[in-house]
């Protein structure tokens, strides 16, 4: 008679999913810097000066903040080759599916991102840059020597968040026929005709754990090291 719950499948399921690991891993890593790019262009935009480009650009969060992850990926997956095709007579049909879910995510990845690295600038005084400039630095030197290092710092925390984040909810990337870690284990369900798969889902939770615990700690790690035996510039 089978067992109800057999504690060692979830580890011999391990050697299955982990070779697919490296899937979710690179659409994790190519949609944070991706976002990160994107983001910076959109924080760039919120602290301009134009009324335009901080509407466009403050529209665009608010647009993908109200969007659950899984429809926007199909609001990509689908809309993308259809007005494409139907636009520009270019067929995307054939374009490889981690591609659609890279660019999903770098789009959610982005307006997290602006506000990162928007509400991260603000938080340096103002008063650094025009000292730093005031005894000689040019306005990239002060950027580059005290404003950015500083807000790097102040942004690490949300970063490493936004990076755990970006890599749970590739998950969802198995809805559209994307064979990553958990695309892997509903496979292996699949062909075990749903026999242990609470097994197999339990095996794929220890996978995200580990590497969220890994992702927070090393950030944490970082924190500490950039922050160490540094202190902020006075300027009075």
């Amino acid at each position: 008679m089978e067992k109800y719950f057999d504690v060692s499948y979830i580890w011999s399921a391990l050697p299955d999913l982990l070779p697919y690991l490296w899937v979710t891993l690179y659409i994790a890593a190519f949609s944070v810097i991706g976002g990160s790019l994107l983001g910076f262009v959109l924080a760039a935009a919120k602290l301009s000066n134009n009324k335009l480009l901080r509407a466009l650009a403050n529209g665009y969060t608010t647009i993908i903040r109200c969007t659950p992850s899984i429809v926007l990926l199909f609001l990509v997956y689908y809309g993308i080759p259809a007005f494409s095709e139907g636009l520009f007579g270019i067929y995307l049909q054939n374009v490889s599916t981690g591609v659609f879910v890279v660019v999903t995510f770098s789009l959610q990845f982005a307006a997290m991102m602006s506000e990162v690295i928007r509400s991260s600038y603000l938080a340096i005084d103002r008063g650094q840059f025009e000292a730093a400039v005031s005894v000689g630095l040019t306005p990239f030197q002060a950027y580059r020597r005290i404003i950015f290092p500083q807000a790097l710092v102040v942004a690490l925390p949300n970063f490493g968040n936004g990076l755990i984040s970006v890599l749970q909810e590739g998950a969802l990337a198995y809805t559209i026929g994307f064979i990553d870690v958990v695309g892997k284990a509903n496979l292996i369900i699949a062909n075990n005709y749903g026999t242990h798969t609470l097994e197999i889902y339990l095996a794929l939770a220890v996978i995200y754990w580990v590497i969220s615990i890994s992702i927070e700690k090393s950030f944490s790690l970082l924190e500490k090291a950039f922050t160490k035996g540094k202190q902020p510039i006075k300027t009075t």
